[in-house]
C-alpha cells in the first residue's frame, strides 16, 4: 500500500475570479459573496481594457451574456416581415403620420407610429427608432396644460406643443430632418396590450426556460429595427435608435447586441448607478459582472451621444463618459462618443436634451444642417387618434395571450435545441458553439487562464494530498461536505481519498461555495426586490449553484499549475457530481476524465428560484444531460442517474469519446480504479 502525505493548502486566487471562500483556521476571512447581494442601486463602474484586441474578447463574452440572459441565445427566427399593416395616414404638411401593426413572434404584435418626410429625396432617406421609455400611457403620453406650463417656466420647453408631448415632438423634429421614424410600443403600453408591462414572465419556469419581459421587448425591438430597416425609401446603412429613462434602456441593448444602428443616442439611462428599476430592464444572468456602461460601450466605435440629468445620470460627465472615451479611443474614435449632463433638469426628455439629440443625428447620419437645431412647434396628434386599432383595423384573431405566448416560445425554443441535437462531429461541433456560450454565461464564468490566477491574496481552504511516487495524475474531487469528507482527522486520510492516493492519485479537495465553513449559511438577496423578481438577485449576482460550479472551475484551474501535474480528472460525489459535472464541462481539454455522481433530477423538477439547485436557463438548454454533452469526446463516467438523457447520449455517439454508467451505489473504490493506473 502506498504511504501518502497530507497537507492542507490555501490556495490563492485572482481577484478577477470574485473569489473569497472562507480561510482555515485563525485569520479567516469571510466569504463577501455571503455579506450582501449586488444590486441595481449599487456602483457599476467600467473599467476599459488596455488594448484592442482584449476588448474584441470580451465584448464578444458579453454579447452573449445578454443573448442569453435574453433567452436569444440562438436568435429566433426572423423571417421578413410579410404581415405588417400601416394605415390612417394624417398629412402634417412637410411630413406624414401613419399607424403601424406587425407580428413579431406568432400571435404577438408591435404597434406604433410612423413618421415620414414628404417631398422628393435624393437617394434613400435615413431611419430613426424611437423607443418611448416608462413615460405613463408611452406612446399616447399627454402632460396637462399646467404641467406643461411648468415645463415651458423652468426651461425645458419653449412650446406649449412639445410641452405636452414632448415624445411626438422628437419624432416630429426628427422626420422635418429628412429622417423615416418609427416610434414603437413598449410591451403593456399604448396600443401593445396582449400583456401587461414587465408581467408573466416571473417565476422559477420562466427563469429556466430565460422567458423574461426583457428579452420579449428587447426581441421586439429587434423586430422594429426589422422593419424600419427595410421599408421602402429608408437607407439600412444609416439608421438611428433614441429613446430615454426605460428608452434609453432598450437603445443602448438594441446597439450592444445588433451592429446594424449606425447612431445611438440613450438619454438619461446610462450610468454607474442605478441600473434600470422595472422588471422589463432587467433579467436572470445580465449584468452579472458587469453594467449599463459597459453595455453602452458594445457600441463602439459607432458614434454614441448622451444626456444626463438630476438623476442616476447626474454625474455621467465624470464617472462614465472618461472610461467610454478611453475605450473608443482604442479605435482611434474618441470624439465619437460623448455625454452632457443638464443637473437643472429632473429626469426627462426635455427640449433641451432633444435639441442636443438632434445635433448628435445630425452630425453622424450626414443631415446637412446648421451645427445648432432648433425644435420648431408641430400640431400633435390627440391620444384617442393615434391609437392603431379601430374598426376597420383590429387586432387579428391570431392575438395570443401571456400563456400562449409562453406556449409559443417554449415551442420555438426546445425546436431550435432538437435541431442542434448532435448527429456527427460536425454537428456536435455546431451544438458545442451554442451551448458552450450559453452555459458559460448562465454560470458566468470559465476556465480561469493560468496567468489570472496570482496577486489576489484571498484563499479558500483545500486539502492536497499526495501519495509517495506521484506520477502527476491528480483528480479535484468535490464532495457536498467540501474538504472535509476528504481530509479525514489527524494524520489519517478518509476512506474517500484513500481510495485515489490508493491509485497512485493526488486529490486536491476544496470547500465550494456554501460548503466547509460555509455551509448552512444563508445566500443574500435583494431583499427589496426578490420576492417580485428573482432577477432582481440572480440578474446581479451568481446563484448559488453557479457560484459552486465557478468555485470548481478556479480549483481545476489551480490543479494545473501545480507543479509536476500531468494530469487532471474530475470527481463529484452526490449532489457535488452536479458541480462536478458541470464545471467539468466547462473546463474542456484541461480535464482528461470526469467521473459524478449523476444528478437523480432534472432542472423541470426546480419550482422554487431559492432552490440550491436553481439554474436560469438550464432547462432551455436540455437540463444537465444537455450541459454533460459538452464533455464530449472526453471520457465521462457517471454513478446512477437512470436512463441517461437523449442529448448527451447523441454527443457520444456523434464521436469517439467514451461514455459509461456505473450502478447508483458504485463505491469510491470503483470510482478510484476508472481514473487511477
Amino acid at each position: 500500500m502506498m504511504r501518502t502525505t497530507c497537507r492542507t493548502a490555501l490556495i490563492v486566487f485572482a481577484s478577477l475570479t470574485s473569489l473569497g471562500l472562507l480561510a482555515a483556521g485563525e485569520g479567516a476571512t469571510r466569504d463577501p459573496r455571503l455579506e450582501k447581494a449586488k444590486t441595481l442601486d449599487d456602483y457599476h463602474p467600467f473599467t476599459p481594457p488596455r488594448d484592442l484586441s482584449t476588448w474584441k474578447v470580451r465584448a464578444e463574452r458579453v454579447r452573449e451574456q445578454i443573448l442569453v440572459a435574453a433567452g436569444l441565445w440562438p436568435m429566433p427566427p426572423r423571417p421578413p416581415i410579410s404581415d405588417a399593416v400601416i394605415h390612417g395616414a394624417v398629412d402634417r404638411g412637410d411630413y406624414t403620420v401613419e399607424k403601424v401593426y406587425f407580428s413579431s413572434y406568432p400571435g404577438f404584435y408591435v404597434t406604433g407610429t410612423l413618421y415620414r418626410p414628404k417631398g422628393a429625396a435624393k437617394g434613400l432617406r435615413p431611419g430613426v427608432l424611437c423607443p418611448h421609455g416608462h413615460w405613463p400611457n408611452g406612446r399616447f403620453f399627454e402632460r396637462s396644460d399646467a404641467d406643461a406650463e411648468k415645463e415651458i417656466a423652468k426651461g425645458a420647453e419653449r412650446t406649449l406643443q412639445g410641452a405636452k408631448y414632448p415624445l411626438q415632438a422628437r419624432c416630429a423634429m426628427l422626420a422635418r430632418m429628412g429622417c423615416v421614424v418609427f416610434h414603437y410600443d413598449m410591451v403593456g403600453n399604448a396600443d401593445s396590450k396582449q400583456i401587461g408591462h414587465a408581467a408573466g414572465f416571473r417565476d422559477a419556469e420562466a427563469a429556466l426556460r430565460l422567458l423574461s419581459a426583457f428579452g420579449l421587448q428587447t426581441f421586439n425591438s429587434i423586430r422594429a429595427l426589422d422593419f424600419l430597416s427595410t421599408l421602402d425609401g429608408v437607407d439600412p446603412k444609416r439608421i438611428a435608435v433614441t429613446g430615454a429613462s426605460g428608452g434609453g434602456t432598450q437603445t443602448f441593448f438594441l446597439c450592444a447586441i445588433d451592429d446594424r444602428p449606425a447612431v445611438a443616442f440613450p438619454a438619461v439611462m446610462v450610468s454607474t448607478a442605478m441600473q434600470g428599476g422595472c422588471v422589463c430592464e432587467n433579467a436572470c444572468l445580465l449584468r452579472v459582472e458587469t453594467g449599463n456602461i459597459e453595455f453602452a460601450a458594445l457600441m463602439a466605435p459607432r458614434p454614441l451621444g448622451m444626456t444626463g440629468a438630476n438623476d442616476w445620470t447626474l454625474e455621467i460627465e465624470k464617472k462614465g463618459l472618461p472610461e467610454l472615451k478611453a475605450l473608443y479611443g482604442l479605435y482611434g474614435a474618441s470624439d465619437k462618443v460623448d455625454a452632457k449632463c443638464y443637473p437643472h433638469f429632473d429626469h426627462n426628455y426635455n427640449q433641451v436634451s432633444r435639441e442636443q439629440m438632434y445635433a448628435w443625428v445630425n452630425k453622424h447620419l450626414g443631415l446637412g444642417f446648421p451645427e445648432k437645431i432648433d425644435e420648431k412647434p408641430f400640431e400633435p396628434i390627440l391620444p384617442k387618434d393615434l391609437s392603431v386599432f379601430d374598426e376597420a383595423h383590429t387586432l387579428p384573431a391570431t392575438a395570443t395571450d401571456v400563456q400562449g405566448l409562453r406556449r409559443t416560445l417554449t415551442e420555438i425554443s426546445d425546436r431550435q435545441m432538437a435541431e442542434l441535437e448532435p448527429r456527427d462531429e460536425k454537428s456536435l461541433e455546431a451544438y458545442r458553439a451554442v451551448v458552450g456560450p450559453a452555459l458559460r454565461a448562465i454560470v458566468a464564468s470559465e476556465l480561469p487562464a493560468p496567468g489570472s490566477l496570482a496577486g489576489s491574496g484571498r484563499q479558500v481552504p483545500s486539502v492536497w494530498l499526495q501519495p509517495e511516487g506521484w506520477s502527476g495524475e491528480v483528480v479535484v474531487a468535490f464532495h457536498e461536505q467540501g474538504s472535509a469528507a476528504f481530509s479525514g482527522s489527524g494524520d489519517a486520510t478518509s476512506p474517500l481519498a484513500k481510495s485515489f492516493l490508493d491509485r497512485g492519485l493526488a486529490v486536491l479537495a476544496p470547500d465550494v461555495f456554501l460548503t466547509g465553513a460555509g455551509a448552512g449559511t444563508a445566500f443574500p438577496v435583494d431583499r427589496g426586490r426578490h420576492k417580485d423578481f428573482c432577477g432582481y438577485t440572480y440578474g446581479y449576482n451568481r446563484t448559488p449553484l453557479a457560484n459552486r460550479v465557478h468555485d470548481a472551475l478556479t480549483a481545476i484551474s489551480q490543479a494545473r499549475l501545480r507543479g509536476g501535474v500531468k494530469k487532471v480528472h474530475v470527481a463529484g460525489f452526490g449532489k457535488a457530481g452536479l458541480w462536478a459535472l458541470l464545471a467539468s464541462a466547462l473546463a474542456g481539454e484541461a480535464v482528461t476524465r470526469t467521473i459524478v455522481t449523476a444528478p437523480s433530477f432534472d432542472f423541470v423538477e426546480v419550482t422554487d428560484t431559492n432552490d440550491l439547485r436553481f439554474l436560469p436557463g438550464a432547462v432551455k438548454y436540455g437540463g444537465w444531460g444537455g450541459f454533460a454533452a459538452l464533455c464530449a469526446p472526453r471520457d465521462l463516467i457517471l454513478a446512477g442517474g437512470g436512463e441517461l438523457p437523449r442529448t448527451l447520449q447523441a454527443a457520444y455517439k456523434a464521436c469517439s469519446g467514451k461514455l459509461e454508467q456505473l450502478p447508483a451505489a458504485t463505491p469510491s473504490e470503483a470510482f478510484a480504479a476508472r481514473l487511477g493506473r
